[in-house]
């Protein structure tokens, strides 16, 4: 069966309610995007958003740390919390029957967190452990460095903080950071489930109706440098990082876009992986990725070779990526189409996949794109409609960042 269509509630003081029903499963899932991501930290603080977000789940309403998970826990809530570029979100997933008593609990933690400043330490402590992770992990860092290299400010700033900034973070600052933004509009709550979506806006506006909006900050860009930047690292191992312009979700070449990045990289029949892995051995993990803000996106991509192997395994996939405008293959395109449609399917059966998308739709097209719809723009592609896209968005201006022993040299255009 296929979900029905979703309905959408916004309330007066501009939070957004999006509920799908799925009148054939038996679980119902929820994604609150509060628009507190790292964008809006001030200057000298990355981090501060990470540390509001731990610190808003440790005691909210009245509940202490372990009261607060324990009521969740009581309903079966499977939960995260994760911090991005625009928002703070909290997922969760139940059964359909106790999703509406989940709204009054999270209703605290967004509205009347305790953010007790002995819990503090507990949570830079985390925040700081994770970053220090990162350093033994070039392949993530690769990643973060590279967007932080190829986006302007503030949309290049690392998710998870900057170990240099943590010590200007204090329980005051996440304090102030979380009265200066935590606010309803532009708060977006999407919904997927065996739910009634009468029932669910009743309960949301009763929950945050009263909630009182702020206006927005400004944000301030700043352009960024997308010069070739080598971090020295003592290894055998060279990470490297590349990314160059594509469109970002909601532009009408989307899915062409898309198609193109999942015939470089859509599994081990991929370009990238039969040309820089299987037959010529340079690396042993190479892929990209399309990313997307809201008004620009970027091909990402990775791969990890010996030194000796580095400069060989960058040529190759700058090669790969340019010989997309030369063509397509009917058979690349199929499994382009299989993949999505195995995803369709997956995302069919998963509330949680669904109450994501449907919020992630809205902040970036203020409509919802239905399954079917998706299906059908999929199906529709063809190979001239790739290859053109390929032409007019090259693997042109590359942003490299690469770590290891040896800096390598950027293919020229």
């Amino acid at each position: 069966m296929t979900p029905l269509a979703t309905e959408v509630f916004e309330l007066g003081n501009g939070l957004t309610l999006l509920v799908e029903p799925m009148p054939h499963v038996q679980s119902a899932a929820f994604s609150i995007l509060t628009p507190a991501g790292v964008i809006y930290e001030p200057a000298g603080q990355n981090g501060v958003a990470a540390a509001l977000c731990d610190m808003m789940t440790r005691g909210a309403g009245g509940f202490d740390s372990r009261q607060l998970s324990a009521a969740l826990d009581n309903l079966g809530v499977q939960r995260s919390e994760n911090v991005g570029w625009n928002f703070i979100t909290f997922s969760g997933a139940t059964l359909a029957d106790n999703l509406l008593k989940v709204f009054p609990i999270y209703a605290r933690i967004l509205r009347e967190p305790l953010l007790d400043p002995e819990q503090f330490p507990a949570v830079m402590s985390g925040v700081e452990q994770g970053l220090l992770a990162e350093e033994d992990e070039p392949q993530r860092k690769a990643l973060t460095e590279l967007r932080r290299h190829c986006y302007d400010a503030p949309w290049n700033r690392p998710v998870d903080g900057t170990l240099a900034e943590l010590d200007a973070i204090t329980p005051d600052s996440v304090s102030q950071f979380y009265r200066s933004h935590l606010r309803p509009n532009g708060t977006l709550i999407g919904v997927a489930g065996n739910v009634d979506p009468r029932q669910v806006r009743d309960v949301v506006a009763e929950m945050f109706g009263d909630w009182e909006q702020m206006t927005p900050p400004t944000l301030h860009r700043v352009p960024g440098s997308r010069e070739y930047r080598h971090i020295d690292h003592a290894s055998t191992q060279t990470h490297i990082g590349l990314a160059y312009n594509a469109v970002p979700y909601g532009h009408a070449d989307y899915y062409a876009a898309w198609a193109a990045v999942s015939v470089l990289s859509g599994g081990s029949s991929s370009r990238l992986f039969t040309e820089v892995r299987e037959k010529r051995g340079l690396c042993y993990s190479v892929y990209a990725t399309l990313h997307s803000l809201l008004t620009e996106g970027r091909v990402l991509a990775y791969a990890g070779a010996t030194t000796d192997r580095a400069q060989e395994t960058l040529n190759v996939m700058v090669e790969e990526m340019r010989r997309l405008s030369e063509g397509v293959e009917p058979d690349e395109l199929r499994r382009c189409q299989a993949r999505a449609k195995s995803s369709l399917i997956m995302q069919q059966e998963s509330t949680g996949a669904r109450a994501s998308s449907i919020a992630r739709d809205w902040f970036h097209l203020k409509k919802i794109n239905t399954l079917a719809d998706v299906r059908a723009a999929v199906e529709s592609l063809t190979i001239e409609e790739i290859a053109e896209y390929a032409r007019r968005f090259p693997a042109r201006d590359l942003t490299v960042l690469t770590i290891g022993a040896e800096p390598l040299q950027v293919p020229q255009d």
